[in-house]
């Protein structure tokens, strides 16, 4: 799934281990997410889209 989350990430000068120690997966979670290889479960889509005050429609490009 598309995603804006490393763009987001470096926006608010986070490392991905410190992304990952504020919504509670690993970096490896992180590193995977961003290159698309790994879609996060919905509590932690959450969690991102919170911590990025944004949608999680904005986050997650949900494209067919």
């Amino acid at each position: 799934m598309k995603n804006r989350v490393q763009e987001l990430r470096k926006s608010q000068k986070l490392t991905q281990e410190e992304l990952a120690e504020l919504i509670g997966i690993s970096r490896q979670a992180i590193n995977a997410i961003e290159k698309e290889k790994f879609d996060p479960s919905l509590p932690t889509a959450f969690k991102m889209a919170n911590l990025f005050k944004t949608s999680i429609e904005e986050l997650f490009l949900f494209i067919k």
